[in-house]
Parts: structure tokens; sequence; C-alpha cells
């Protein structure tokens, strides 16, 4: 029923924005760019993280990894991602198909600088065959997301996320 928790979200807060399914997953983002003719850092990955007794998502741009220094200087502690089953009974989206719309519950949602690169970013829609097309602005307005710089550069590999 998470494809249909974010269909109804965007039929209320952005008639607009279709969901879009395809034949191919989605899944990852090397899969989701290729399924809709993007480039990776395009595709808006949604992570879900836990730091201390606070769940939240950070929306970032597809290839970046987080850093976990900038992450523990804004949050006091390093993330520690979820396993598929807690992501999914928080969420309400399998792993590959999380995204800040149509949640189980209400989470804090971050989204990092790194979209704003972007005109239009693809976050997935609660499927791994699913997504969206929006402008990174309007995601972070629909979602109350927080803009935050806690990725690290693009040409950084090391203590990430």
């Amino acid at each position: 029923m998470s494809l249909e928790s974010v269909r109804s979200f965007f039929a209320v807060h952005a008639p607009e924005i279709a969901v879009i399914v395809t034949e191919a997953s989605s899944a990852t983002v090397p899969l989701a760019a290729e399924a809709h003719r993007v480039e990776p850092d395009q595709i808006a990955k949604t992570i879900c993280v836990k730091v201390g007794d606070t769940v939240m998502l950070v929306v970032t741009a597809g290839t970046r990894r987080l850093d976990n220094k900038k992450f523990k200087e804004k949050f006091g502690a390093k993330p520690r991602m979820l396993g598929a089953d807690e992501v999914l009974a928080l969420t309400g989206h399998p792993v590959g198909g999380v995204c800040p719309f149509g949640l189980a519950s209400d989470l804090p949602v971050y989204c990092d600088i790194s979209l704003k690169s972007f005109t239009e970013v693809v976050p997935a829609a609660g499927a791994t065959n699913a997504a969206v097309k929006v402008a990174p602005d309007l995601m972070a307005t629909l979602t109350r997301a927080t803009w935050i710089d806690l990725c690290q550069a693009p040409d950084c590999n090391e203590n990430g996320a």
C-alpha cells in the first residue's frame, strides 16, 4: 500500500505531480537514473537513519554520501542506518522505494544542499519501480523539510554512511 499512500499524498498536496511507475526496477541510484534517463545525482536518494532516539529521513543527490563529521556536528552523534524491517515499519515504504511522501510516521525530513544544483530531481515514490519528478524546493516545501549540508564533497569517499 506504500505506492497508494504516495499517490494519496500527491492527490491532496500536489495533484499536478504524477507518480511514474516503470517496468524496470528503480531500487538503486544507477537503476533509477537509467529508468528515468537522468544523471545519477539527479536521483533524490532518501536515507532513513537514527540518532539517539530520533529517526529521520535525509534526502541527498544520488551519488552523495553522508559526511559523519558534518552529521555529528549538527546532531551530536553519527547516524545509524536502520534495517529494512525498521525502515518499512517507520516509513511504510520498502527499501528501494523510500521517499519523504506519504509516510506511515511523522518523521523529520532533511534535504541536503546537494539537491539544489538541479531544477528537477527524481525521488522514489513508495515502490521499487515508482518515482516522481519534482523541483527540489517544492519537494522540501511539500515535506516540511529543512535544508542542510550533510554530505561529503563529490570527490570524497571516506567517513561516509
